[in-house]
């Protein structure tokens, strides 16, 4: 149980230093929804958004970051 604590302290740490980068620094990450493989289709009444490149780039660099805090838990 204290291993699971650790981890979701360590888990909100991380998401509200993201959360205040995001915040502060909105200008250099407007590309995170720009990435190729992210689908765009417009149509004159609708509009239809796929961020597959995004889901990607994002999915290995928090596996990166979970692999490591596993690591240094052990």
């Amino acid at each position: 149980m204290q291993t699971l604590g650790k981890l979701l302290v360590i888990a909100g740490s991380v998401a509200v230093v993201a959360g205040m980068l995001l915040w502060l620094f909105p200008d250099r990450v407007n590309w995170l929804g720009n990435l190729p493989g992210d689908l765009k289709i417009k149509g004159k009444n609708y509009g239809i958004y796929f961020p597959l490149g995004t889901s990607l780039f994002l999915s290995v660099i928090l596996s990166a970051i979970l692999w490591i805090i596993g690591k240094l838990m052990r």
